[in-house]
Formats: structure tokens, C-alpha cells, sequence
């Protein structure tokens, strides 16, 4: 059954309204809906079949509009909020929006591909979604220029000059570290390509990367006095927003942990009467318990009882603004805070400075690498390494003399 112009401007009312959506973008975004739904009538055309090109020139209408009244263009951030009114409008009327695509003939077999690959990496390797959606990503890179290329409706002919000339094509523009990243995906998809039947040799070994020295890039950091100011100026902050941010920065500054297990920690993980903390390890796909610390526990404790929206949500970090979802970044927010706080890191401002300055307290505190990789979630002790880079002058202080470097007399 159809809706009319009016129920879908209800139901969208009372949809924004459910998601906690302030009264005020509630009503503009029944104005934004209901002059594009007007347009629509005046024109004849039926909301349910509706198509991205359509959507595209009434915005081109709306445009002119502006300008003649207002003898002007509009801001180039105009567009934004009444896009948004409109994609949510039409989500209603047609239960997707943006329609699929239909998958044209000629790309079958790569979109195939990717599926097949996509669900070999999660259920065969077990790998997180972050590794897999970059994987794909390359994967997608590299089959769309092969076949755009070779114009083949098959794999079987790939050959080693195929290999070379692509990376040839991809080491334009790219640094090294990340070229060589390039290499490693795209091992992995020749692998499975060879694995599943699709390439008839192996051609993974075929591909060069450049060669990357161990431990050569020195991780960004902070020392502690830069870490105390940080969270000293959020913790001044008292809005919903700042007790959030103040109970993540603890957790990084004193746990160490990866965004996404800040991201995906539950409200029942908190274990308050024993006083721990149950971590999701989301590379390694394990568990382990740490002391909720008082910093924390006192951050998170004011976090939930002034400061986090009421949904059914059981994530522990919820978004600051409509619609009320769990976080799923955390590196603007870091950046903001550090920026905020007249703190410059060298090198990346995200949250894995927090990580990388308390693997290096751990290691001035003669704690075991083993330990600290326990601590951190890495699946071996090669990947505590890295961090040893940060410490160079506590190396330095315990040096030892080189054998036979005694003046005689």
C-alpha cells in the first residue's frame, strides 16, 4: 500500500524522534522533506520510484532557486543536511535507499570474486573486518584493472608481466611502507585465486614489494607530562561529550588498548563488584581481564550516570549527537582533545600515541615483554618489538662497554 505525502512525513517525524534527534533538526528535516515531496507533485512523479538522478536535479532546481532569491550560490556545505532529510524521506517510501545497483554483466565475475574472497578471509583465516575490508579494497583495485586491461572474462591467462605491471602502476604516487602493504594484499588474493581453482599457478611469490627494514619507523608517541595535560583539560569539560572523552583517554592512557576494543566494549563487561574489565583482543579474537583501575572506573561511573544518551544500546561509548550508535572512531576525537590541550605529538595524532607512550612506560618498568604483549593483545612477542624503538635512551643508559675497548697503559 502506498503512503501518502503526509503519513511519510509522520512517519519520518516520528522516527527522528525515537533516535533522540533534537526537536529542532526534527523540524527541519520535515521542512527539507516536504518541499522536496512537493516538487514531486508538481511534477507528477511518484515517491516510490524515485531515482538518484532525479534526487540530483532537484537539487540543481533548488540551487537556482536560491540563487534567484537571494542573487547568490549556496554555501558549499548547503547540500547537506536537506540530502540527509531527503535519503532518510526516501528510505521510508522505498525500504533502500540508495537503490542496489544491478551488477552489470561484464563485473559479474569480480563482484563474485570479492564475495567469495570476503567469506574465505572470515570464516577460513578468521581475520578481523578491518584487515578484510582492506584486502578487499586492493582486491577490487587489482581486478578492476586487470580486466579492464586484458578484457578477459576469465583468469586463467594471468602471468607474471600481469603482476609486474601493476605494481609498477601502483608504486606511482605511493610511499614505500604503504606500497609494500599493497604487495601483501594483493599476495593474499593470489593466493586464494590460485587456491580456488580461478589462476591456474601460484603467482603470489611473483610479487616484489620494496623492501622495508624491521623496526625502521619510530612509532608517535607522548611522554607523560603530555599525557597529564590532556586529560586534565578534558576532564575540565562537563558536558556529555567531555565525560565521554575524559573515560576513553583513561582507558587509552592507562590500558593501552586498540580503538576497537574501546569501540566494542559492553556495558557488561564492567564487572563492578569485582572491580575488572573484560577486553575484546579484536586481532588475536581472544579475551582477558584487567583491574578496573579508579581513574577508569571513576570516568566511566560519571560518564554513565550524566553523561551517556538512554538507549537500548549496549555498547558502553555512544555518539554525542543523533542518531545514538555506538562509536565506531575515536581518531578525530583524540586529535580535537590533543588539539585542544596544545598537545603536538610528532608524527600521528590518533589514538594509537595513547598505546604506543604505555607500552613504553611498561618497558622503563623493567616489565617482561612477554607481559606487556599480554597486556597489549599481541599474538606474539615480535610484536612488542616495535616499541622497543621508543625507549632508546633507557637502552643507551644500560649499555654495555664493548669487550677490548680498555685503553692500555
Amino acid at each position: 500500500m502506498l503512503k501518502s505525502h503526509d503519513e511519510l512525513i509522520e512517519e519520518l517525524s516520528q522516527s527522528l524522534t525515537e533516535q533522540n534527534y533534537n526537536p529542532v533538526v526534527v523540524a527541519n528535516h520535515r521542512l527539507y522533506a516536504r518541499r522536496f515531496l512537493d516538487y514531486l507533485a508538481e511534477r507528477d512523479m511518484p515517491v516510490a520510484l524515485v531515482t538518484p538522478s532525479q534526487v540530483d536535479q532537484y537539487f540543481r532546481h533548488a540551487v537556482h532557486c536560491f540563487h534567484s532569491r537571494y542573487g547568490r550560490p549556496p554555501s558549499s556545505r548547503w547540500h547537506g543536511v536537506p540530502r540527509t532529510a531527503i535519503c532518510k524521506l526516501l528510505r521510508l517510501a522505498q525500504g533502500t535507499w540508495p537503490p542496489v545497483a544491478e551488477i552489470a554483466p561484464d563485473t559479474a565475475l569480480r563482484h563474485a570474486i570479492c564475495r567469495e574472497y570476503g567469506a574465505w578471509m572470515r570464516d577460513e583465516r578468521g581475520l578481523a573486518d578491518e584487515t578484510i575490508d582492506a584486502r578487499l579494497r586492493e582486491a577490487r583495485r587489482f581486478l578492476d584493472w586487470y580486466f579492464g586491461r586484458r578484457g578477459a572474462d576469465d583468469l586463467s591467462a594471468m602471468a607474471v608481466r600481469d603482476i609486474d605491471h601493476y605494481m609498477d602502476m601502483r608504486a606511482i604516487g605511493l610511499r614505500r611502507i604503504s606500497l609494500a602493504g599493497s604487495a601483501a594484499w594483493l599476495r593474499s588474493l593470489l593466493r586464494y585465486l590460485h587456491q580456488s581453482g580461478r589462476v591456474p599457478t601460484d603467482l603470489s611469490a611473483q610479487v616484489i614489494g620494496p623492501m622495508l627494514y624491521a623496526y625502521e619507523d619510530i612509532p608517535s608517541t607522548l611522554d607523560r607530562s603530555q599525557i597529564d595535560i590532556v586529560l586534565e583539560a578534558t576532564r575540565k569539560d562537563r558536558s556529555p561529550r567531555g565525560l565521554r572523552d575524559h573515560a576513553i583517554l583513561q582507558m587509552l592512557a592507562i590500558y593501552g588498548l586498540r580503538q576497537s576494543e574501546i569501540c566494542s566494549l559492553r556495558l557488561d563487561d564492567i564487572d563492578w563488584r569485582a572491580e575488572s574489565l573484560r577486553i575484546r583482543h579484536t586481532k588475536t579474537n581472544s579475551c582477558s581481564y584487567m583491574p578496573l583501575l579508579t581513574p577508569v572506573g571513576d570516568a566511566v561511573l560519571d560518564y554513565l550516570r550524566l553523561g551517556r544518551p538512554q538507549v537500548e544500546s549496549r555498547e558502553v561509548f555512544i555518539r554525542s549527537l543523533a542518531p545514538y550508535t555506538r562509536m565506531t572512531n575515536l581518531y578525530g576525537m583524540v586529535k580535537r582533545r590533543l588539539a585542544a590541550a596544545g598537545v603536538t605529538p610528532v608524527g600521528k595524532r590518533g589514538p594509537h600515541v595513547f598505546r604506543h607512550a604505555r607500552a613504553v612506560e611498561l618497558l622503563r618498568a623493567s616489565v617482561p615483554q612477554k607481559i606487556i604483549g599480554d597486556v597489549l593483545g599481541h599474538r606474539s612477542t615480535e610484536s612488542t618489538n616495535a616499541y622497543l624503538k621508543l625507549a632508546t635512551e633507557d637502552l643507551r643508559a644500560v649499555a654495555l662497554d664493548v669487550p677490548g675497548s680498555e685503553v692500555l697503559s
